[in-house]
């Protein structure tokens, strides 16, 4: 006895779709935001060589760049880093400048001259002006000397012209045959020329 079996209906399989893919990447892409700079302070001269920390508030960085640790140097040998910061503390802002660019120079002549320091430079600048100042009063003593001589010598040389020449032989209204025979006397000879010429140098 043989058993039958009705026969499989053939099922359709199940069907998975798949979800849409998400795009990883939006489709308007937000502009990139550009990154500030990396700011690396660098501590003052000062803070550098004295090996301390350097923050916001140090009274020597804007006086004592680190490009210029040589005028911190100076200044610490001849004053000291506490008398610095005390005489910078003890000003006003608006005089900082000035009495760091003060303190440089006196360390400078100091280092220079261990005996006089920049009174010594002063003095030395003063006594250049009293020589030059000497030099300009004789200078200008001579201007005037012979201001006085050029005066004299034209004075000296119309009053010898107005002598040997009356006006009225100078006179352009006069005939000119009288301008022919007084011709010959508008002239020096060498005897007159040579006789006012020594009247005027002795």
């Amino acid at each position: 006895m043989h058993t039958t079996f009705p026969p499989l209906s053939s099922s359709p399989s199940p069907s998975f779709q798949s979800s849409p893919s998400i795009n990883a990447s939006p489709s308007k892409s937000s502009p990139n935001l550009a990154a500030p700079p990396l700011i690396v302070l660098s501590p003052c001269a000062a803070c550098k060589i004295l090996r301390r920390r350097c923050d916001e508030k140090c009274v020597l960085a804007p006086y004592f760049p680190p490009t210029e640790p040589q005028n911190f140097i100076i200044v610490h040998r001849v004053f000291g880093a506490s008398n610095i910061i005390k005489c910078l503390q003890g000003l006003p802002e608006c005089q900082r400048s000035d009495a760091v660019s003060s303190m440089v120079y006196e360390a400078n002549a100091r280092i220079r001259n261990p005996v006089h320091g920049c009174v010594g430079a002063i003095s030395q600048l003063q006594k250049q002006v009293i020589k030059l100042q000497a030099e300009l009063a004789k200078a200008q003593a001579e201007t005037v000397s012979m201001q006085c001589q050029r005066d004299n010598l034209v004075a000296l040389i119309c009053k010898e012209m107005t002598t040997q020449y009356p006006q009225e032989t100078m006179n352009r209204v006069l005939p000119q045959q009288q301008l022919n025979d007084d011709a010959t006397t508008c002239y020096l000879d060498d005897k007159d020329f040579a006789s006012t010429w020594d009247a005027l140098w002795t």
